[in-house]
């Protein structure tokens, strides 16, 4: 079983806490979309990219050198965000804390839920979490920094 850190659990915190959006509508979902596809551009990131908000897909854009493998760890993550109300990141950091992994200890289907970096909740303040944002196909500590450069963006 392999307990090495890929993230400082405190800062994965303060990024959930900052990255608090005031609305969330439809434009904003493709707002935050096209912004990922030009930071994926600019870094030439085969990526895929995924925003949801509720039960329904807003923007979904699979850059060049991607795979449906991609789409699959989309939804694996965004299901772990979604049970979890925190990043995958984090969620997978917190199982790595208490030695073990996410697999071994959260008894749920690894086919259905992946902890690895790259899902994000979308958090409207006063609300909660309403959404998920998500890329896949870089190493996961990438994949959820990629999401966080663009929220941070989106929030200035």
């Amino acid at each position: 079983m392999s307990t090495d850190r890929l993230a400082d659990p405190a800062e994965l915190a303060e990024q959930e806490r900052d990255l608090v959006l005031p609305r969330f509508t439809n434009d904003d979902a493709w707002r935050l979309g096209c912004l990922l596809v030009d930071l994926a551009r600019e870094r030439g990131a085969a990526v895929t990219i995924d925003i949801r908000r509720g039960g329904q897909q807003l923007f979904h854009y699979a850059l060049e050198g991607t795979s449906p493998d991609n789409d699959a760890w989309l939804d694996r993550k965004a299901r772990v965000v979604l049970r979890y109300g925190a990043s995958s990141l984090a969620v997978g950091e917190r199982f790595r804390a208490k030695g073990t992994t996410f697999e071994a200890a959260s008894h749920l289907d690894p086919a259905l839920f992946a902890a690895h970096g790259g899902a994000f909740p979308l958090r409207v303040a006063g609300v909660g979490v309403v959404g998920v944002v998500a890329v896949s196909g870089l190493p996961q500590t990438t994949d959820h920094a990629l999401v966080v450069t663009a929220l941070t963006r989106f929030l200035t």
